[in-house]
């Protein structure tokens, strides 16, 4: 069975930047739902038993092409928000740590030039989707967007996440209302930069 991530910190414990009603609606009913949904689909696919990775990567594998679409849709939205919800922290902000902020220096010149990238395609990705920092097989650092709940793992790319933002406009619209700019700045006060170093280092293997 697929287990929703499930957050280390109150409802409420991300106010003022992100308001409980918010963290409510998109932990407590999205994620709940496409992890619901995930683990039936899964079942009925006779893939529960894999990991969640390894599934998004073979997704050929499925025949149906209606179990098939529903595992890419549902299984994208449980992964993205576990990994999206995982690095959230009350104590988050600031700028990345350890060997992650060493290996952003050197991929994009400084944390803020890394942070303006990113941004960039959180703002300009048409639509509902996610903007991502992955781990290529080389090591070496991607930054990328994709539509609805598709990810680096099940667009086939062989990159490891280690970071994402969330531009559903369930994941903002209740306080930004249409000003995604804004919640994409707020975003980065509440990233717990601990935890994607500690990913980083276990998508290279030293961790």
């Amino acid at each position: 069975m697929f287990e929703q991530y499930q957050l280390p910190f109150a409802s409420d414990a991300l106010e003022p930047h992100f308001d409980k009603l918010t963290m409510e609606t998109h932990h407590g009913k999205h994620h709940a739902t496409y992890t619901k949904t995930f683990n039936e689909l899964a079942q009925k696919a006779g893939v529960d038993g894999m990991d969640v990775t390894e599934l998004l990567a073979s997704l050929d594998k499925v025949s149906d092409s209606a179990l098939r679409t529903g595992l890419r849709n549902n299984g994208g939205g449980y992964y993205n928000h576990n990994l999206y919800f995982s690095v959230m922290s009350p104590n988050g902000g600031g700028s990345a740590t350890g060997e992650l902020a060493k290996k952003i220096d050197e991929s994009f010149g400084s944390f803020d030039a890394f942070k303006e990238k990113i941004s960039s395609l959180a703002l300009t990705q048409f639509g509902s989707g996610w903007a991502w920092l992955s781990v290529a097989k080389d090591g070496s650092l991607v930054l990328s967007q994709s539509a609805n709940q598709d990810n680096p793992i099940s667009l086939g790319t062989g990159n490891k996440p280690i970071f994402c933002i969330d531009v559903w406009e369930h994941a903002y619209y209740l306080k930004f209302r249409n000003l995604r700019a804004d919640y994409i700045k707020e975003f980065f006060t509440v990233v717990n930069w601990g935890k994607v170093n500690e990913l980083y280092l276990a998508a290279i293997g030293k961790n």
